[in-house]
């Protein structure tokens, strides 16, 4: 599934870029886009398993979906 390949892409990514991140925002920044990215693969994938329920395979894409948008706050 691409989307999921993007999203451990993008988490990977995510991480090797947070590890030149300031010491002084370990805490604040660092972790909380590095604890944000992790859940998008995640939530594909249960959306994945879930997928002879439309609802429910929507309703985890969606949140999959939302999860993107707290990373980007970040």
């Amino acid at each position: 599934m691409t989307s999921y390949k993007y999203a451990i892409n993008l988490a990977d990514g995510i991480f090797h870029a947070s590890l030149i991140f300031p010491k002084e925002e370990t805490y604040s920044l660092t972790d909380q886009i590095r604890r944000s990215s992790r859940p998008i693969g995640a939530q594909i994938a249960e959306a994945w398993g879930k997928r002879r329920y439309k609802k429910r395979f929507a309703s985890k894409v969606t949140d999959a979906y939302a999860e993107t948008y707290k990373t980007e706050h970040w």
